[in-house]
C-alpha cells in the first residue's frame, strides 16, 4: 500500500482514500435506491389487473387514476415517435394532455457535458400524490408516490 506521504508527493490520493470515496458512493447509491421504493407498471409481472367481473378493493382516488392514465398514455405515445424525447417535448405533451403547467415537473434530458441521459423522469402533482413516469430505453414505467414535504415531486433543482 502507498503511504499518504508518498501518494501526495505524486499528486494522487492514497489508496485508502480512493477506497473510502468508492465506499461512500456505493453507500449513497444504495441509500437512494432504497428510498425510491418499488416501481410498478401495468406490464410488471407482480402487478395484477382486476378481471372483468371483479370489484377493485383498494380506494383509488379517481383524480389520481385519471392523471396516472394520462401520464402513462402520453409518455407511451411520445416514445413511440421518439425513444429519447427532450425535456420540453415531455413537458409540452403532458400539458397538452390536460395537466396544469404548474403541476408538471420534468428532469433534464441532457447531461452538463451534452450527452443524452439514460432515463428521464416526469411528474404530475395531483393532490397529495405525484404520478411519476420514467422513460428509459424507449419504455415507460409509471407509479404513484406521495408528495414530498416541499409540496413538490422532485428533490432539488430540475434545471
Amino acid at each position: 500500500m502507498i503511504s499518504s506521504r508518498t501518494a501526495s508527493e505524486h499528486g494522487r490520493p492514497a489508496e485508502g482514500v480512493r477506497v473510502t470515496a468508492l465506499s461512500v458512493l456505493v453507500a449513497t447509491a444504495l441509500a437512494l435506491t432504497a428510498c425510491s421504493g418499488p416501481v410498478m407498471s401495468a406490464n410488471s409481472p407482480s402487478s395484477t389487473a382486476p378481471s372483468e367481473g371483479s370489484v377493485a378493493t383498494a380506494n383509488v382516488d379517481p383524480a389520481v387514476e385519471d392523471t396516472r392514465l394520462a401520464v402513462e398514455g402520453t409518455l407511451k405515445k411520445l416514445v413511440t415517435a421518439n425513444a429519447k424525447p427532450d425535456r420540453e417535448a415531455v413537458r409540452a405533451a403532458l400539458v397538452s394532455a390536460g395537466i396544469p403547467t404548474a403541476n408538471v415537473e420534468v428532469s433534464v434530458s441532457r447531461t452538463p457535458t451534452g450527452l443524452d441521459v439514460d432515463a428521464m423522469e416526469a411528474a404530475a402533482l395531483t393532490g397529495e400524490n405525484c404520478v411519476m413516469g420514467q422513460i428509459r430505453d424507449g419504455g415507460v414505467v409509471v407509479t404513484v408516490l406521495p408528495v414530498l414535504a416541499t409540496g413538490k415531486c422532485f428533490v432539488g433543482d430540475t434545471r
